[in-house]
């Protein structure tokens, strides 16, 4: 009898543990998610319901869902200053009176699906004492009564009178803490898309969560703008955030996947090159496609990158995360995805300040005999490549290939 227990109890311990990988990976994130997140254009205080809706709206008359971009994330502004006497959240009652609920049900009305940001900690990032810690249950209940699709974990402020460093986040409290929602999010009865926002890589991730953030946070319009490459610290530049993501690019996939932050495209401080070879570098380090940017009003030249649909199509190849394979001086630089069908996607950028020429072997992108060549942006077959490829590229600009054995 003893036995018998023992053996059912054992199937049940395997059967949950593949139910709760199997939702968190292979359905829920099967390839990197896309959407928009609104912290880049509003930050916190410029965010409110009837914004949420235009950009819903316009998200799907400007193509975006159609193109893949299909969830809706209000980072932080959503909430009220406190919690309730008994622990739950409130929605800002000025710029979100008809609750969470109904935005939420709007959004799945078009064809979208909805999440929001949250902490974990006590504290907010601006010292509203609204975190989960302690009640996660009560917030994750919510979570699912407003029938959310995702959710932002930003690890916000444990102690507001820590000011550098974890605010108050130390590694025997963090990683628990973080487990604690995987587990509740995977047995809340509801599939919610879990991102963790916790500022670095850590190998955990993983197990834990359907991807994570590797990097501070970009600068961007709502605090700054945005910068391509800058030999600081602080603020991050695009390609800062990409070395760092890079690093971490051997943990990619099965589900999980490395997050460089939400995207700087638009009017935030890049130029068209510049966002052209940002957009290039998150479709093929396979990371999340989140856009910063705002649906109602964008360029011609804004819209023609991020609903290139061939880009995106590199992006969404879960086969792994591309890695740089070339740096050399003066910013030439070559990264290389490996895809599905005997294709390898490849992207030379000129990093530097001066028109550069940018060379690849056959040998050093892994390439045996000759294959077909087909630029992306420009949408153009050029043709059959075996020896050495070249192109002279502007400062900070790209060329982003397609090349099928």
């Amino acid at each position: 009898m003893k036995e018998k227990i023992c053996l059912l109890l054992l199937l049940g311990i395997f059967t949950f543990s593949h139910s709760v990988q199997s939702q968190k990976k292979a359905v829920l994130a099967p390839a990197p998610p896309m959407g928009w997140n609104s912290w880049n254009w509003f930050g916190k205080k410029d965010i409110d319901e009837k914004t949420v809706k235009e950009v819903i709206d316009a998200m799907v008359d400007e193509g975006l869902v159609a193109a893949g971009y299909n969830y809706l994330v209000v980072d932080g502004g959503w909430r009220d200053s406190s919690l309730t006497a008994d622990g739950y959240l409130k929605p800002h009652p000025v710029k979100f009176p008809s609750g969470i609920k109904a935005l939420s049900d709007y959004a799945h009305a078009r064809g979208l699906k909805f999440g929001l940001h949250t902490v974990p900690g006590v504290f907010d990032c601006g010292n509203d004492r609204v975190g989960a810690f302690g009640q996660e249950e009560k917030h994750i209940s919510q979570f699912v009564g407003w029938e959310l699709d995702f959710i932002k974990v930003d690890r916000c402020k444990m102690d507001i009178t820590v000011k550098e460093g974890h605010r108050g986040w130390t590694p025997d409290v963090e990683k628990p803490t973080y487990e604690k929602w995987s587990r509740l999010l995977a047995n809340c009865g509801r599939d919610i898309t879990f991102s963790i926002s916790a500022y670095r890589f850590e190998k955990w991730y993983p197990e834990v969560c359907n991807m994570a953030r590797t990097t501070g946070d970009m600068p961007c319009k709502s605090n700054s703008k945005a910068r391509f490459d800058k030999n600081s610290k602080k603020p991050l530049s695009i390609m800062q955030i990409a070395d760092t993501n890079n690093k971490w690019a051997e943990f990619a996939g099965n589900g999980y996947w490395n997050d460089p932050d939400i995207m700087a495209l638009g009017n935030q401080g890049l130029t068209v090159d510049e966002q052209k070879t940002h957009f290039a570098l998150w479709c093929i380090m396979t990371a999340p496609l989140f856009l910063g940017n705002d649906p109602r009003h964008m360029t011609k030249e804004e819209k023609e990158i991020i609903l290139n649909k061939e880009c995106i199509a590199v992006n969404q190849d879960p086969s792994e995360q591309g890695k740089r394979v070339i740096k050399e001086e003066n910013g030439r630089e070559v990264w290389v995805k490996n895809l599905s069908g005997n294709r390898k996607a490849v992207l030379l950028l000129n990093r530097g300040d001066q028109v550069s020429e940018i060379s690849f072997t056959a040998a050093e992108i892994g390439l045996k005999g000759k294959a077909s060549l087909r630029d992306l942006y420009a949408k153009a077959d050029l043709g059959k490549f075996s020896g050495t490829y070249t192109r002279k590229l502007e400062p900070h600009a790209c060329v982003f290939l397609i090349l099928k054995s």
